[in-house]
């Protein structure tokens, strides 16, 4: 039996979508990390819309901050004890979250992880997210196409999210590395790298301030950097604000990930030379079609053919494409662009 709506939602901040039920009566849980990024903003968009037109049931919750779990493992509780067919959950903590989703997949509910893959990844039932493996490799091999011969003395700066090396972090590092033509050394891990074109590593907790105190602290230990990976596009922002107030901004290309309005309007504005396009609002909606297939069939989504999860798609966007790289101009980008 269904717990009320309004006790859920006072007990966890769930918000409810109203809609038109299948006759299977299917209930599906969407949970994000937080309530105010773009990128998870316009994934709550898509599963509502997507549960809207298939009259279904959508029931949402998120962290009150990034890395809150206990927010999320009361949510999954709640959505548990509703008689959810199924859970979309981008992790906070994808290790911490594993005993409680574990919970749900034992009272039989699908769980798909958005995004950011659990840890391990086969404790969901399915990841669909972005490959950004291929999302860091594509601004890497345009970064090196871009540079041309220059790309053997390019000094570069890597502005990664935070000292615990989530995969999502992991991936886009070593997938800009690895289009560039370095050595990976343990491609599981950020930093071990020992190409002498590295000038460092820093991070940015994904933030704008994050991102032009990191870029501060690598001019301090090389003024002669001329390449820059960041984790994402408000990271890439304050880069290019930290290289700007010391005139080095036209002198330094930067690279990115997101597809993010504002980082897309950055690339047609020059301060990003080339970002990764991922689909928040694809990866939702078909999250909650496979649960809805899930209840009326029992059948689990697959991954992607030769990969372990569903890939999204990842789209190159510059306004300087290179031979042999497939983009799309930022004009492009900017009607495809989220948040």
């Amino acid at each position: 039996m269904k717990a009320p709506l309004k006790s859920l939602a006072m007990a966890v901040g769930l918000s409810v979508v109203a809609t038109g039920a299948l006759a299977d009566d299917v209930l599906v849980g969407l949970i994000t990390k937080t309530n105010t990024n773009p990128f998870f903003v316009k994934m709550k968009e898509g599963a509502t819309a997507k549960a809207k037109d298939m009259g279904i049931e959508l029931r949402t919750a998120a962290g009150r901050y990034d890395g809150d779990n206990d927010s999320q493992v009361q949510a999954i509780e709640n959505l548990i004890a509703a008689g959810a067919a199924g859970i979309l959950i981008t992790p906070n903590d994808p290790a911490a979250i594993v005993p409680t989703i574990e919970r749900a997949r034992e009272a039989g509910l699908l769980v798909i992880a958005l995004d950011t893959p659990l840890s391990p990844a086969s404790a969901a039932d399915a990841t669909f997210a972005t490959d950004n493996f291929k999302a860091g490799v594509m601004i890497g091999e345009w970064a090196k196409a871009r540079m041309g011969a220059d790309a053997k003395d390019a000094k570069i700066a890597l502005l990664d999210l935070n000292p615990s090396e989530i995969t999502v972090d992991v991936a886009r590092d070593q997938g800009f590395l690895k289009g560039f033509g370095i050595d990976l050394n343990d491609p599981s891990d950020i930093g071990d790298e020992t190409d002498p074109r590295i000038v460092g590593n820093d991070v940015t907790e994904g933030s704008e301030e994050g991102g032009r105190r990191a870029m501060e602290n690598l001019l301090q230990k090389d003024p002669g950097i001329n390449l820059v990976y960041t984790i994402n596009e408000p990271a890439a922002a304050g880069a290019y604000q930290a290289l700007k107030a010391v005139g080095l901004q036209d002198q330094v290309t930067i690279v990115s990930v997101d597809g993010g309005c504002p980082g897309v309007q950055n690339v047609e504005d020059g301060v990003i030379g080339a970002t990764s396009m991922q689909f928040p609002l694809k990866m939702a909606a078909l999250g909650v079609e496979a649960i809805a297939e899930y209840a009326r069939t029992g059948k689990k989504p697959q991954p992607s053919p030769g990969k372990d999860f569903h890939d999204t798609g990842v789209t190159l966007v510059t306004d300087h494409p290179e031979d042999g790289i497939k983009s799309i101009s930022a004009h492009a980008g900017l009607g495809e662009c989220w948040g």
